[in-house]
């Protein structure tokens, strides 16, 4: 998505508020998306009461579908701000029976409250929370401990008080400032340090904490220092012939640093050490421990040397950062081994040999912030694991089909009903082996019989189930009631093809929401939905209503306005007790998510019973509940290379060959090239995305004297011509893939 926050061609006014402003500070971040001729403030559409994050978090704005944005700017059109008059108010105040609603901005200048945290609620200026304080304590002046000036100890929404320290007072301003640039890792009380009992109360006061790391954290290069190791030999007779600075890992000439200081270093040769894992203390700290009397330090058991077990059995070398060096934050807990600068250099995709570092060398540092995008990484690491195994259940499953042929003739512009028709003909079989034949409207088949068509026709199957009346939500769907569905019986065919697509070797739906996938494995009346499960925005509402009320008088008002609602969900029940109200919502969520579509759950159940698909999804869960409640990753140059098998029948040639190839993978993953990493998968196996249970034949490259590359879909092979510069290569790649796929689109 193309995103322009510099948009100088005009002044866009945010479609929530109506305002040109451009403050982060106040407004949040102001966005402009030119393709969808739309400008938002993030905070407007954060705190809008009647949109939630559908999609993940890069669809849309941030997890906001754009589909859902202008459903909230509609709704909003309809509400008159209670501050300026105007239309477009999208923000409600959630107390119960108030009725204001009002801008963002206007809520701001009016002193609201908006509490960023769980469903972001908003109280107007009579119903916000307030600090309380005692009575007998002593009002006047104190400083604020951030930008040192004086402030008033008075409960006003200007000033706020630290609940972990008597006498710490702030500016609200300064604290929101310090909070955006601190994030949520570093944002604490400046005076006792406390970080969970500070934050709480300042989310509920209003104060923005975003989840990211520290400005100061987020600076370039701001670890470089840490990351240099010494490498120097400083015997007084150096033996190498190549200078003091020399090292070659894994030989006599590697450096290796003093074991505890770390900031002196010697040649193994130099030293007379056969192997790296010897001690060696240089001359400055053998002198210290001479006289402090711990001559015989060298005989102990080195505390800064630890061979650490791995789960996999086996060991690691980690050497502990020398005294020398600077100390990380006491709230620093997490440590991981840095790279040698060689390897992190490759990471950054530039050459630094000279830099290269023995494995053995590699320092253990303590870095205070949980970077999110190491939690991601780990995530993505997981998830492909798990893809792995099911990619392999699948193909069990697969075992089942047969030689035998069975042929869809499928319109690409009718893709369900010509679909639908094939899968109910008599002769249909999902242990035959399908091969599908495309018609256009005049019944003429097209050229592409192939397994691409395969490919293409279940890549329009499931993307067409995912926008059907079948489902209801956004990007994580649940079963929507379709009465005439049921009658039917599509939704059984529905969970059918599903099945089908991923045993046959097409893509799997990934749009499952969580509360579906955990009926179908677990069954319903062991799944407790979640308010985001309803996609229907005024029943939503209701519930948010009665989950919010703050008192028994206004639970009870609240359950008279929605009482025809609540009959006919059949979840009237006497309301004696506030607490009342928590058993009231799952009823509600329990009927609308799950007991008023348990008819298509069934009939989708059975459906997924084909090919013993759903028996194995309960017997292996997690695994498929990455595939089906998760899109595929998006294409790398890395997963490109694993996937493809090198062949060639020249060992020279197969070098020269895989250095252009991966070299042509990373123009492409950094947009230096006309193509995308999907065009050459599409051009080799005629499918967008990797499926599931993996490509059959696994697909191959082979290096040849020919004049242009060649896709063979049938074999999965991608044949490159050998050329003598990689310009060449890149020339050849592009002019191929490009003109091969513009003329199939056409």
């Amino acid at each position: 998505m193309s995103k322009n926050n510099n948009f100088d061609i005009q002044s866009p006014f945010c479609v929530l508020c109506g305002r040109t402003d451009d403050c982060p500070e106040k407004y949040g971040e102001k966005r402009t998306y030119v393709e969808y001729n739309l400008t938002v403030h993030y905070y407007c559409l954060l705190m809008s009461s009647g949109i939630w994050q559908r999609g993940e978090e890069d669809e849309g704005v941030d997890g906001f579908l754009i589909m859902d944005i202008r459903k909230e700017v509609n709704r909003a059109a309809k509400l008159k701000c209670n501050i300026c008059k105007k239309k477009g108010a999208s923000i409600g105040c959630v107390a119960p029976k108030c009725k204001r609603s009002y801008h963002f901005p206007c809520g701001i200048q009016k002193e609201c409250i908006f509490q960023f945290m769980e469903d972001f609620r908003s109280y107007c200026w009579e119903h916000k929370p307030v600090q309380k304080f005692p009575d007998q304590e002593s009002r006047g002046t104190s400083q604020c401990t951030i930008c040192l000036d004086l402030v008033e100890q008075l409960p006003v929404y200007t000033v706020l008080k630290s609940p972990c320290c008597k006498n710490a007072w702030f500016h609200r301003e300064c604290l929101q400032y310090q909070a955006l640039s601190a994030g949520i890792f570093f944002f604490r009380c400046t005076v006792c340090n406390n970080k969970d009992k500070f934050q709480k109360e300042m989310l509920r006061m209003g104060i923005h904490i975003p989840e990211k790391d520290a400005s100061w954290e987020l600076e370039e290069n701001a670890y470089q220092d840490l990351l240099q190791c010494y490498q120097h030999c400083d015997i007084k007779r150096c033996l190498c012939k190549k200078g003091r600075d020399y090292n070659e890992p894994d030989s006599k000439w590697e450096i290796k640093r003093c074991q505890c200081c770390g900031s002196r270093g010697t040649h193994l040769a130099c030293s007379s050490m056969k192997s790296w894992e010897q001690n060696w203390e240089c001359m400055e700290c053998r002198s210290i421990f001479a006289k402090s009397g711990k001559g015989n330090y060298s005989k102990q058991k080195k505390r800064s040397l630890a061979i650490c077990e791995k789960t996999d059995g086996t060991t690691c070398l980690l050497e502990e950062p020398s005294p020398k060096c600077p100390r990380q934050s006491p709230g620093s807990q997490r440590s991981f081994v840095l790279q040698s600068p060689k390897i992190m250099c490759q990471n950054n995709l530039s050459p630094c040999s000279h830099l290269e570092l023995p494995a053995s060398n590699r320092v253990t540092m303590s870095l205070s912030p949980l970077m999110s995008n190491r939690n991601g990484s780990l995530r993505k690491k997981h998830l492909r694991k798990q893809r792995t195994e099911a990619s392999n259940i699948l193909k069990e499953l697969k075992l089942q089909v047969n030689t035998k042929t069975t042929r869809l003739n499928i319109n690409a512009e009718n893709i369900w009903n010509s679909a639908l028709k094939g899968f109910r003909q008599r002769n249909f079989s999902p242990t035959n082996t399908i091969e599908i034949k495309f018609t256009n409207c005049k019944n003429r088949s097209k050229t592409d019989t192939s397994a691409a068509s395969k490919h293409r026709f279940f890549q329009l199957l499931m993307l067409h189930l995912q926008n059907s009346s079948l489902f209801e939500g956004s990007s994580a769907k649940n079963l929507s009631l379709d009465f005439q569905a049921v009658k039917e019986n599509l939704y059984f065919e529905a969970g059918k093809m599903i099945a089908v697509s991923l045993v046959h070797g097409g893509p799997s739906p990934g749009f499952f929401s969580k509360t579906l996938f955990n009926c179908l494995v677990y069954g319903p009346e062991n799944v407790k939905p979640a308010l985001e499960d309803v996609a229907d925005v005024d029943v939503a509402q209701r519930i948010k209503m009665i989950k919010y009320a703050n008192s028994l008088s206004s639970l009870q008002s609240t359950i008279h306005d929605c009482y025809e609602f609540l009959a006919a969900a059949g979840c009237l029940r006497p309301i004696t007790a506030l607490c009342d109200k928590d058993m009231l919502v799952n009823d509600i969520l329990i009927h609308h998510v799950i007991k008023r579509t348990i008819s298509p759950l069934e009939s989708f159940r059975q459906g997924l019973k084909t090919l013993g698909v759903l028996e194995k999804m309960q017997m292996h869960p997690d695994v498929f509940s990455s595939i089906l409640c998760h899109k595929p990753e998006r294409l790398s140059a890395e997963t490109i290379c694993d996937l493809f098998t090198i062949h060639s029948s020249s060992d020279v040639n197969k070098v020269e060959g895989a250095d252009f190839w991966m070299g042509y993978l990373q123009d492409v993953e950094s947009g230096e090239s006309v193509v995308t990493l999907e065009d050459i998968l599409l051009f080799v196996t005629g499918s967008y995305s990797i499926p599931p249970i993996g490509f059959d034949p696994e697909p191959t490259i082979k290096f040849l004297h020919i004049r242009y590359p060649v896709g063979n879909r049938l074999l999965n092979c991608l044949e490159l011509p050998i050329t003598k510069t990689y310009e060449q290569f890149k020339k050849k790649m592009e002019f191929t893939i490009r003109n091969t796929l513009r003329v199939e689109r056409e």
